[in-house]
């Protein structure tokens, strides 16, 4: 059975900042809920308690909850009115729709002094006659039953009659609870049906799933004999569910309890089929049975294969979904081919040149979220470019001058009190002359820095 549980109480005590011991108000209605324990010991400053559409078949364990203003037990199967001296401060009781029918409990709530409001309505109580009459009478601290004010001239009348009606209450139930003891054989009778047909339906089944020892192998008709009893036995299930949810029974704890197991077993079932059919991996073809690989896209992704001839390598770029966790991607490099898992799913592509797995590299893109796989070829080529280059970075200064003068766009810085080159000086300073006019002006300016310095002497290499 299902109980109150601590995780349970916490996670309901989201308001309270999940502390369970400061707790005055707390929500466990539609839980499942069976027995009814804990909540004395741990939440002792409780005013306020909802276990409505529970499955509580007795008050117990909240006598302590000496703070407890209101308690709502609607929905349930108790059929009983019991410990609740305890809750000094109860003033309100909720007890709609449960399956009181000894009415003569209510007298226990006579030391509740503060309690004002009653809810007994839909219990089969409330069918006696005389019913009203006799709380009324019991319970003269309540102020309103079933919603309606208890008027003081009720009281007054019912006080007056209550003996007789005392004893009027006291013959219904007993006859109700000797119908009470026949539909509780009377389940305990179905029960037993139902869990015998539930055992050979699991024996049938058991000889449909037995597999056959490898020694034997059933020829075709019997494959078809066993097919068509596996079928007989599902639509046995089908008949057997039809037949629970069809079949007319008494409104009765038990079968409000009955009903509830079986839509558990059902949707627990339901559950393990989808479990096993979430562990069974479909078997993709992904390489045929001569050896020859495929290419496969079951995710339908995008992608592109770049031939990366300047670093000597190829590049899958593969339009993975931008928020995929990368933990539900596997990445699978092989010198034909590479493999991507995106969810279990396969992406599968033949590559145009033999990689090599081992220096391979897969990474994410930070702003598009894609998956970029980069594969170095097996076979290195050199491009003459990066030969050039790299001679030119290995070699000494003769060699650089050469490569300069054969036409290269490279400039090199060239130290002239190193080297003596006067042609190159003799060109620099013609150069600079050819820009400065007529030829007839240049002897002029020449004869007049003779004249302005007598010791001017023209060195060639300034």
């Amino acid at each position: 059975f299902l109980s109150v549980t601590e995780d349970l109480v916490r996670r309901r005590a989201e308001h309270n900042n999940c502390e369970i011991f400061s707790l005055e108000e707390i929500s466990l209605h539609q839980q499942e809920i069976e027995k009814l324990e804990h909540l004395d010991k741990w939440c002792r400053d409780l005013k306020i308690l909802y276990l409505q559409n529970n499955l509580i078949p007795k008050i117990e364990n909240v006598s302590k909850l000496k703070k407890l203003e209101y308690l709502n037990v609607a929905l349930n199967n108790i059929e009983r009115i019991e410990n609740l001296e305890g809750c000094e401060e109860l003033k309100k009781l909720d007890l709609t729709a449960n399956f009181i029918g000894e009415l003569s409990s209510i007298e226990s709530l006579k030391c509740n002094i503060h309690l004002k409001e009653l809810f007994l309505m839909g219990n089969p109580c409330t069918e006696f006659e005389g019913y009203r009459q006799f709380v009324v009478a019991t319970l003269q601290q309540l102020k309103y039953l079933d919603s309606k004010e208890i008027e003081r001239s009720e009281r007054i009348k019912a006080l007056q009659d209550y003996p007789e009606v005392q004893w009027k209450i006291k013959e219904q139930e007993e006859a109700y609870l000797l119908k009470r003891a026949r539909e509780k054989e009377e389940a305990q009778r179905r029960m037993q049906e139902r869990k015998d047909g539930k055992q050979k339906q699991m024996d049938s089944k058991l000889g449909c799933d037995s597999p056959d020892s490898p020694q034997e192998q059933p020829n075709q008709a019997e494959a078809d004999g066993e097919q068509e009893r596996c079928r007989t036995v599902e639509n046995d299930d089908d008949d057997e569910d039809r037949k629970f949810w069809e079949e007319p029974t008494p409104y009765t704890p038990e079968s409000r309890l009955e009903t509830h197991r079986y839509m558990e077993e059902k949707r627990r079932a339901k559950d393990n089929v989808r479990e096993s059919k979430k562990r069974e991996k479909i078997a993709w073809t992904l390489v045929t049975t001569e050896g020859k690989v495929l290419n496969v896209n079951v995710p339908k992704l995008h992608f592109s294969l770049k031939d990366d001839e300047e670093n000597n390598q190829i590049i899958l770029d593969l339009a993975v979904y931008r928020h995929l966790d990368t933990s539900l991607l596997d990445v699978d490099v092989q010198p034909t081919y590479v493999r991507v898992l995106v969810k279990g799913k396969p992406f599968q592509l033949v590559l145009p040149e033999e990689v090599k797995p081992d220096s391979s590299s897969a990474k994410r893109s930070q702003t598009t979220g894609h998956l970029v796989v980069t594969m170095p070829k097996a076979k290195e080529i050199i491009l003459a470019k990066q030969k050039v280059s790299a001679s030119i970075k290995h070699s000494d200064c003769n060699t650089q001058q050469k490569t300069t003068r054969s036409g290269q766009v490279e400039k090199l810085e060239v130290d002239p009190s190193k080297y003596s080159f006067p042609d190159v000086t003799k060109i620099v300073q013609e150069k600079e002359r050819t820009g400065q006019g007529p030829i007839k002006l240049q002897p002029q300016k020449v004869t007049e820095a003779k004249k302005s310095s007598d010791d001017f002497e023209n060195n060639e290499d300034v």
